[in-house]
């Protein structure tokens, strides 16, 4: 595994920010992590890059231990944080070209091709870009490092949708070249289209980890009346009852839907409705109606 924690822990007195996360991550993986404000996620990553030491257990990149060996991770990872600072008084092309040439995988020329994508303005200051363009601007800084593992901590944050789309299409981009990329947003949709896998962390602890293939196998049959016929033997592996009302039955079916639907259609004139199963509905089993 490219990047992987055991029991990984950060405790401050009493409170685990971070309480025995274990995950692995597989090279040329989008690895996604959800959870609201204070769940962990940026102090998940911030252990990743050994700017915080952990408590207990250990982290990983590229065989090399985050914390004893944190310069040597730094030249295998691209990190953009949640909240990153810019030279104010330097213009946008000056930033590009200093981030780009302190890294010896920078490429200048890919950070003025991403700028162009983005619509940037590289010969504004910093000190008078607006927050969208500087978080453009240190995209396009960290993007255009050419390293194994990609750390984006909230990159599409005060961009409008347009733009957060491009992020995604370079996200994806990075992926195909072979980078293992780790995406942590509150935008569910991004997350949806972007990521091979998601893990959902709640007060520090990792709750849930979720393929976005096997995600995308399942679906939700609404019968828009009760039945009292019990599901089929053939069919119980697949098909679950999630609920049943005097108004209505809900079936969560995994894998195809043609077995399912024939024996649907043996039930007589039943009006149904089929949607996927989002990441909304597994998020929500872990934060109820709480934001991202």
């Amino acid at each position: 595994m490219l990047v992987e924690t055991q029991a990984l822990t950060k405790s401050y007195g009493n409170f685990a920010a971070l309480d025995n996360c274990s995950l692995q991550i597989a090279e040329g993986e989008i690895f996604g992590l959800l959870g609201p404000n204070g769940a962990g996620k940026s102090t998940l990553l911030r252990l990743l890059m050994g700017f915080l030491r952990p408590t207990s257990g250990w982290a990983k990149i590229c065989g090399l231990d985050c914390d004893r060996q944190s310069v040597q991770v730094h030249q295998q990872v691209a990190y953009l944080p949640g909240d990153a600072r810019l030279f104010r008084r330097m213009k946008g092309q000056e930033v590009l070209r200093f981030f780009t040439s302190v890294r010896p995988n920078g490429n200048y020329q890919r950070a003025l091709e991403l700028a162009r994508r983005l619509d940037l303005e590289i010969t504004r200051r910093v000190a008078f870009m607006s927050t969208g363009m500087r978080q453009k601007l240190a995209l396009a800084a960290v993007l255009a490092i050419d390293s194994p593992v990609l750390i984006l901590d909230e990159p599409t944050a005060n961009l409008d949708p347009n733009v957060r789309h491009e992020i995604i299409q370079m996200v994806l981009e990075a992926k195909r070249s072979g980078r293992t990329v780790i995406l942590s947003s509150h935008v569910l949709s991004e997350i949806e289209e972007s990521c091979d896998r998601v893990v959902i962390l709640r007060q520090g602890q990792l709750v849930h980890s979720q393929r976005m293939a096997e995600l995308r196998q399942r679906h939700r049959v609404r019968l828009h009346t009760a039945t009292s016929s019990s599901i089929p033997p053939e069919l119980r592996d697949s098909v679950q009852l999630v609920r049943q009302t005097e108004q209505e039955s809900v079936l969560e079916v995994t894998g195809s839907l043609t077995p399912s639907l024939s024996w649907l259609a043996s039930l007589g004139d039943t009006q149904l409705s089929i949607e996927n199963v989002g990441l909304r509905s597994v998020y929500d089993q872990y934060h109820g109606a709480q934001a991202v």
